[in-house]
């Protein structure tokens, strides 16, 4: 398929223009859910950042007419369908306070501060520094 206008051979460069329909159609892969906007436009070939700007244009003014678009000519066959999204683990819930280990020598101290109190601790490691 070809995805680029026939272009003059004038020896100057030229913008690539892209159909409506070429662009409605990879907007609409995009919109599936867990689909990786980078992975459509490699596997098409483009810039990813070219397809974000097509998907806002898309969101903010409704360029493309997605409605009226042709059925889609992304196959099942494409990078894109095989695409899995991974489950990451839970995030942690951080402590609830700040812990600083202080060591010089043979001495080691250990401080538990509440984060509600950051400020505070802020303070006092910075007199305690000076």
């Amino acid at each position: 398929m070809d995805t680029i206008a026939k272009t003059q051979a004038l020896g100057r460069r030229h913008r690539r223009s892209y159909e409506p329909s070429f662009k409605a159609d990879l907007v609409a892969a995009c919109q599936q859910p867990g689909i990786s906007v980078a992975a459509v436009a490699l596997s098409h070939g483009l810039n990813a950042n070219l397809l974000r700007r097509w998907v806002a244009e898309h969101e903010r003014f409704g360029h493309h007419d997605l409605q009226e678009a042709p059925p889609s000519r992304v196959s099942n066959s494409s990078p894109v369908a095989g695409f899995v999204p991974v489950r990451l683990p839970a995030a942690q819930v951080p402590a609830a306070d700040i812990r600083i280990e202080l060591r010089r020598g043979a001495m080691a101290i250990k401080v538990s501060w509440p984060v509600a109190a950051a400020g505070d601790c802020a303070a006092w490691l910075r007199d305690l520094v000076q």
